[in-house]
């Protein structure tokens, strides 16, 4: 999608539906509304929300999704430790000084 947003994909709830790639995700979304019935039957890939597969292949798409390297290697690239030490490292904000006397 960010090589080329202008690239056509095919709907996966309705076979006859070919968006472009940038408008995808909200595509998706008025898609599942308009067709219940068959959203009920796709489950959402944990990696990319845009892949819909049947839920009967959905550990098979897990196994060989792309997006699965990149969340992979996202992840261990992470530093160690807890997200309160993390946090604490990363953040150096502090509040201006403040010399409004809200009582006056």
């Amino acid at each position: 999608d960010v090589l080329d947003p202008e690239r056509l994909i095919q709907c996966p709830l309705v076979k006859h539906h070919w968006i472009r790639a940038r408008r995808f995700p909200y595509h998706l979304v008025k898609c599942k509304e308009s067709n219940p019935e068959i959203a009920k039957k796709l489950a959402t890939c944990p990696f990319n929300a845009r892949h819909l597969v049947p839920q009967a292949d959905l550990s098979d798409h897990i196994m060989k999704c792309n997006d699965k390297a990149f969340m992979e290697q996202d992840v261990v690239s992470r530093p160690c430790g807890s997200p309160q030490e993390q946090l604490n490292n990363w953040s150096t904000w502090q509040a201006p000084p403040c010399d409004e006397d809200w009582e006056t």
